[in-house]
């Protein structure tokens, strides 16, 4: 029997709000390659990547984010937002990170395959080919189905603790401020 395959990511939210009532925007990226060029909807993702049983799943997460991005995680408290099994039988397992990131600043990893299939060339590709901070709204049309989960646990936790602080929302299970390994 195949091993279960397993991915990690780190999903970065401000809040804001009017009214009263805090709201937040999460930072996703788009995926890049050709079979997703000229798509939006369903195309977007949650920095992430696969991980062996070997690794830590934060350390992936915290892995896959400097690597997509090309960027440090910032600084913040890691909250968990659980796994959600894939279509494709993928288990991905997610933390929130109140911060703010300059997308200008992003320089995205690569990866490399046959482009056009069959032509024996080999082209590279950026992982995820740009990012953008997105509504709980936006997020729902662009992410693909099995991470939409994720946004709306993390909009659900903000509105219902309703503190102003992160540390706060950490409560059992949560981390400390860098990361669930510090």
């Amino acid at each position: 029997m195949a091993a279960t395959r397993r991915s990690a990511g780190l999903l970065l939210f401000r809040t804001g709000g009017t009214g009263g009532e805090r709201d937040i925007e999460v930072l996703i990226g788009h995926m890049g390659g050709p079979f997703w060029a000229g798509r939006e909807a369903a195309a977007w993702s949650v920095p992430k990547g696969e991980y062996g049983p070997e690794e830590d799943p934060a350390a992936a997460a915290r892995r896959e984010f400097e690597e997509e991005l090309g960027l440090p995680v910032p600084e913040g408290v890691w909250l968990p937002l659980g796994e959600a099994r894939q279509r494709s039988g993928k288990t991905v397992t997610v933390w929130a990170v109140e911060a703010e990131l300059d997308v200008a600043a992003v320089v995205p990893g690569t990866f490399t395959m046959e482009w056009p299939r069959g032509s024996g060339v080999q082209r590279e590709f950026p992982e995820m080919d740009r990012f953008a901070w997105c509504t709980p709204e936006q997020a729902a049309e662009r992410l693909i189905a099995g991470q939409r989960v994720f946004v709306k646990r993390l909009r659900d936790r903000v509105r219902e603790e309703g503190s102003d602080s992160p540390e706060a929302w950490a409560g059992p299970g949560g981390v400390g401020p860098a990361s669930p390994e510090a």
